[in-house]
């Protein structure tokens, strides 16, 4: 019965599919963390009483944080087709959905950042300041280890938001698992597809949770 359900299912083509996923997401992932890290500390360090405080440097990135945050991802990656076009070459494939999933979670992990900063324990960062360290000390050294568990629990919150994001891309040629689910399985209704693709993708959700949860562990030293 089960070989009946999934008969129309193709070994290679879900194996593809799976990969493009895994590769949009990592990639993504990576680029997603630079950025939402510069964010997260430019939103941080430029705020009322922080080491480079500028209310207009912090309204700037609060603003452009907000309304990437704000844009709906599906309606971003069609925003975004001209400059995916111009940057990557074209508007399908796992490559062109990266510029989108990165500008849209960027933002969001940049907030998870700034977070996770504010909860660093202020004493902490005025001892470092008190002898003599640097602003690019006191972020590398102190800031960014002592807030280190919980940029890697956002971290994974992101990565889960990025696995749906991809998804969401499927549906406008980008590759992966929703493009599978959506082109050879919807439009065809063959929902053993749909069906099989779901199941992957909430495995590779609970893989991503469980890596990110034994990491942040393993780096709490409370």
């Amino acid at each position: 019965m089960l070989a009946d359900l999934f008969a129309t299912i193709k070994v290679e083509d879900i194996i593809e599919a799976t990969k493009e996923t895994f590769y949009m997401t990592i990639i993504a992932l990576i680029g997603t963390f630079i950025f939402g890290i510069l964010l997260g500390l430019l939103l941080f360090l430029t705020n009322k009483g922080g080491l480079w405080q500028n209310k207009w440097v912090n309204f700037i990135t609060a603003t452009f944080v907000n309304v990437f945050r704000a844009i709906p991802f599906i309606i971003l990656i069609l925003l975004l087709f001209p400059f995916t076009d111009f940057l990557v070459g074209t508007i399908r494939g796992p490559n062109a959905a990266l510029p989108a999933l990165i500008i849209g979670a960027a933002p969001f992990y940049g907030r998870l950042v700034e977070i996770a900063l504010r909860e660093v324990d202020k004493g902490v960062i005025e001892a470092a300041k008190a002898m003599g360290a640097k602003t690019r000390t006191i972020i590398f050294k102190v800031l960014l280890p002592e807030a280190m568990p919980a940029l890697i629990s956002g971290l994974t919150v992101t990565a889960i938001a990025l696995i749906g994001y991809t998804a969401m891309a499927g549906a406008i040629g980008s590759g992966g698992l929703g493009s599978y689910a959506y082109y050879s399985g919807f439009q065809r209704r063959d929902f053993d597809i749909v069906l099989l693709c779901s199941v992957i993708i909430v495995f590779i959700v609970f893989l991503f949770q469980f890596i990110g949860d034994y990491i942040t562990r393993k780096l709490d030293k409370r």
